[in-house]
């Protein structure tokens, strides 16, 4: 059993395993600060420069992942996707350390639109995503399903190391080499500066359902919410 005193069990309905939640994080008030005064996860703050945490390329899950995001990304909308020249002049996906990951253009990753870009500041994969949407309702999961599955599922993570799976929050040590360098990790306080992503008015329960459901299917995302409330 875990030893984190943050940690709670809850079945799993389909399995009858248990999983470990970080209730602490759960019932927290997060918010993802994108555009909105976030710093980024550079070693520095960097608040005017609008990258947010796609200041590196996504890590993709395999090469499951790595196909399926290319294929997408070349079928984007131009006028969507500022930097849609890297279809043709290098690719969207490359490979470092054996694993795959999002192209890096002028410092972020390659689907980033820049702040000022006409067809909107942003990942151009969500973005085509939600203009593509003929029905309102299925707005959420388009989204999520656009994207590369570290983008949506952060600041959430599956820790799989132990016995039972845990689900918590990320950690400056989950970015790799480099993220003990970060000048800000939104899931662990205030940046030096100040800024807060602890401020979002209602508990992550709440604001990532969505996420949750997609994470862990709507059974389990059901229970690990009562167990938050």
């Amino acid at each position: 059993m875990p030893s984190d005193p943050d940690l709670v069990p809850v079945s799993d309905p389909a399995t009858g395993g248990t999983w470990w939640i970080d209730r602490t994080f759960l019932r927290s008030t997060w918010r993802c600060r994108w555009d909105d005064g976030c710093v980024g996860i550079d070693d520095v703050e960097r608040p005017d420069a609008g990258l947010g945490c796609c200041s590196e390329g996504a890590q993709l899950l395999d090469e499951d992942e790595a196909r399926r995001i290319d294929a997408l990304g070349r079928t984007l909308d131009p006028n969507r996707f500022q930097h849609h020249v890297a279809v043709v002049d290098g690719g969207l996906v490359t490979r470092r350390d054996g694993r795959a990951h999002t192209r890096v253009v002028d410092g972020a990753c390659v689907f980033l639109n820049r702040p000022g870009f006409a067809g909107g500041h942003g990942c151009a994969l969500h973005l085509d995503a939600v203009a593509e949407i003929e029905d309102p309702t299925d707005g959420p999961a388009a989204a999520l399903e656009a994207k590369p599955a570290v983008c949506w599922q952060l600041p959430m993570k599956i820790d799989r190391s132990a016995d039972e799976p845990v689900l918590r929050a990320w950690r400056r040590s989950d970015w790799g080499p480099g993220g003990e360098t970060m000048a800000w990790c939104c899931t662990e306080g205030p940046s030096p500066s100040g800024v807060d992503a602890h401020d979002g008015g209602v508990p992550v329960t709440i604001s990532l359902r969505a996420e949750l459901d997609a994470l862990l299917g709507d059974d389990l995302a059901a229970e690990v919410v009562a167990a938050c409330d």
